[in-house]
């Protein structure tokens, strides 16, 4: 009896060890598929990590129209080359675009995950056009950012800050502005919990997730029908180790509890990357003075294309009250 009680024991912490190996080797594919950066990883690695969104109305005529008039725009303003330096040792780079050199007014422009600073040129032109001038970084291991790992917001909010420490001290009367769309959306909602300069007037989130940890919970379902027990658990331990930061820390809910600046939220109705529903958390989480904008029919990060008007005379309106 005691001897098949030892082979059962053995089997079952056999078993076990196969299971808990099994399981970080499972946890640690997820941050090369989902954290590494995209041009540094194998190509399987990263396919179809971007959201593919169905088309709504006249979006893409829309679109078509707003990057004729980004291309003449880019005409009509200088662009600067900037750097910083992030705590961690990476150097930073980003787009500056001035139409107007005298100008105090500045928006950070944050863009979203695998994306990079030339994709948020029609957003630079909306905000230039608004008096700006537009600083659209590359984050993190993004673009021609050095960094291994996608920050998803949280370690991207330290180098927002940095971002906006350059601009203050360039300016000290500047008036700052930031938005971001999805995971720039995350930044920027991360960075409101964060003691900030009273330079920043006012930010703006498009799309962004309430969480990385129910980002990725969500994710982790909709893509491989998988349970967050136990790879999200151990794809947590893997980030922290790999990455630095764990995923229930990194919360844009929590963040804005602490924000002390105007805020407005934007999401499209038919959002199922980042779901529609986490827009309501955000925007109930939020003390300050706020607004809540849902585009009927926009997927994911596509507001914008599909009722332009709306989305930037909206944004327009509300920078309006907290902007002299």
């Amino acid at each position: 009896m005691k001897k098949k009680t030892k082979i059962l024991i053995s089997i079952l912490a056999v078993m076990t060890a196969a299971l808990t190996a099994g399981s970080f080797w499972a946890g640690n594919y997820l941050v090369d598929y989902a954290l590494y950066r995209a041009d540094q990883a194998p190509q399987s690695a990263n396919d179809g990590k971007a959201p593919v969104n169905e088309t709504y109305g006249n979006e893409e005529a829309n679109k078509a129209e707003e990057q004729r008039l980004t291309d003449l725009w880019l005409d009509t303003v200088v662009l600067e080359k900037k750097e910083i330096v992030s705590e961690d040792g990476l150097t930073l780079r980003a787009l500056q675009y001035t139409a107007d050199p005298a100008s105090h007014r500045y928006a950070l422009v944050i863009h979203g995950y695998t994306s990079n600073k030339e994709a948020m040129q029609t957003e630079a032109r909306h905000f230039s056009e608004l008096g700006y001038t537009v600083i659209t970084p590359d984050n993190r291991a993004h673009g021609e950012s050095d960094g291994l790992y996608i920050g998803m917001g949280w370690l991207d909010r330290k180098d927002l800050l940095l971002w906006i420490d350059q601009v203050v001290n360039q300016d000290p009367d500047a008036e700052i502005v930031l938005y971001g769309v999805s995971m720039g959306g995350a930044t920027v909602m991360m960075t409101a919990g964060e003691v900030l300069p009273s330079n920043v007037k006012a930010i703006i989130e498009d799309c962004g997730y309430t969480s990385v940890y129910e980002m990725f919970k969500n994710q982790l379902d909709y893509r491989f029908g998988l349970p967050e027990f136990p790879f999200l658990a151990t794809a947590d331990i893997m980030t922290g180790i790999r990455a630095g930061y764990h995923f229930k820390e990194a919360s844009a809910v929590k963040q804005l509890e602490k924000a002390t600046v105007p805020m407005m939220f934007i999401h499209g109705s038919n959002d199922t990357y980042v779901p529609t529903k986490m827009v309501y958390q955000v925007y109930e989480a939020c003390p300050t003075e706020k607004e809540l904008l849902v585009i009927e029919g926009a997927a994911h990060a596509a507001s914008a294309d599909v009722d332009p008007q709306l989305y930037w005379d909206s944004i327009a309106a509300f920078l309006g009250r907290f902007l002299a």
